[in-house]
């Protein structure tokens, strides 16, 4: 038989209610009762019931992720971590792909606004007035993305990619070759370029291109004859097409150039070399994501959240080599 709240509830000490709150506003309940609740259901394998919540509060208990590109590997770590967290509230999840177009944006909400309870849109290339339309239709949180009048979470990438900016320095790096692939309407990789330009790197400027795979081999073409000694690619997806390449046109990474990827993907460690990269945390991001996702669903004070960065550095930066 399935274990009820009521069994929950009588083995805690606590009313119904404040079984049901642990769930869904654990901001209410006192930490050591919540835990003791969690403790308690983690035992009797007990879990709330979405689905009959959502009948008698009018709700859908789900909350949704609209992304640029699935198959970029940086996101599914993070929708898993959002997804493992919201289920402990009693919420389920779903994201779309809406493969970095702006129709193609528009016809995911439109297809999943009405079945969730508030929406996350990551990088939107939408316009303001748009965003703020949706935003009065259903909750809405922005990431990467600023708006007056509707949360976001921002990712900070000036301490990595400074960090990153230093260390080919330190190696003897002065000429970095930098891949862009910032959306229409973004000019995130130029404020990168100007951090680098800033710690005395000149920096020649590629694309923009999309950000993917391909359009890492396409640059490092380029790369290989532009006399660059680093690159500092969009992101480990770029990076390592860049590296495929580099390694057909017999460039050694990093004995001929050294190459830093963005994000710190599961990719980025495992490829031959390992590639440095500036890492952006999938926990801290899942986690300061559903919180405004959250505020937004119960109609709380609009908030902006910024998440920082660091380097970690691997195989793929390396000493410039000697002048030919």
């Amino acid at each position: 038989m399935a274990v009820t709240i009521n069994e929950v509830a009588k083995l805690v000490g606590v009313s119904t209610s404040t079984v049901s709150r642990a769930f869904t506003a654990p901001d209410q309940v006192r930490a050591e009762t919540r835990d003791r609740i969690l403790e308690v259901c983690a035992e009797l394998g007990y879990s709330p019931n979405p689905s009959a919540r959502s009948l008698r509060a009018g709700t859908t208990a789900t909350l949704g992720m609209i992304v640029p590109d699935i198959t970029n590997p940086f996101y599914p770590p993070i929708f898993k971590a959002l997804q493992q967290r919201a289920r402990t509230l009693g919420y389920t999840t779903l994201v779309a792909d809406c493969d970095d177009r702006e129709s193609a944006e528009l016809e995911a909400i439109a297809a999943v606004a009405n079945r969730v309870d508030g929406l996350l849109l990551w990088a939107s290339g939408l316009s303001d007035e748009r965003l703020v339309e949706i935003a009065a239709q259903t909750p809405l949180v922005l990431v990467n993305r600023e708006v007056p009048g509707i949360s976001s979470l921002r990712i900070d990438l000036t301490a990595g990619v400074r960090q990153a900016g230093e260390l080919l320095y330190a190696l003897g790096h002065r000429r970095c070759a930098l891949i862009d692939a910032s959306r229409p309407g973004f000019e995130r990789d130029k404020l990168l370029a100007e951090i680098f330009r800033g710690l005395g790197l000149t920096v020649v400027e590629l694309g923009p291109y999309e950000a993917r795979f391909e359009s890492g081999v396409h640059a490092a073409t380029l790369v290989a004859t532009g006399g660059a000694t680093a690159v500092l690619a969009h992101n480990d997806l770029v990076a390592l097409g860049t590296l495929q390449q580099f390694t057909a046109l017999g460039v050694r990474v990093p004995a001929d150039v050294s190459l830093v990827g963005i994000d710190d993907t599961l990719l980025a460690a495992v490829c031959t070399p390992a590639l440095t990269s500036v890492r952006i945390d999938p926990e801290e991001l899942a986690a300061g994501a559903l919180e405004l996702l959250l505020d937004a669903v119960a109609r709380r004070e609009t908030r902006h959240v910024v998440v920082g960065t660091r380097l970690v550095p691997r195989a793929s930066t390396g000493p410039a080599p000697a002048p030919r």
